[in-house]
């Protein structure tokens, strides 16, 4: 199973979770699973087209999923997906 770390701000989407397991082989066979559980989640970590959106970081491993094969990145059996959304401010 992968495990998936959610911050604070999007617990709420989640139902208040943040760890969830998903089984998987892909970091985008993850999102349509929580996309299917949770559907306002999905909504804030992609967009229309289904791409990742630019202001959301996704780390697997720790290695961040753009720097590996992005939404195609494969996942281990344990695998670990923190997500980060960005922080802007002035």
């Amino acid at each position: 199973m992968v495990r998936v770390l959610l911050p604070a701000m999007l617990r709420p989407l989640a139902g208040g979770a943040g760890t969830l397991e998903v089984d998987a082989p892909t970091l985008d066979a993850v999102l349509d699973s929580l996309g299917a559980r949770y559907p306002a989640l999905e909504r804030r970590l992609r967009d229309e087209t289904g791409a990742l959106r630019r202001y959301v970081n996704f780390y697997v491993d720790g290695e961040e999923c753009r720097r590996l094969d992005g939404a195609k990145t494969s996942l281990a059996e344990a695998a670990e997906v923190q997500i980060i959304p960005s922080v802007a401010g002035g």
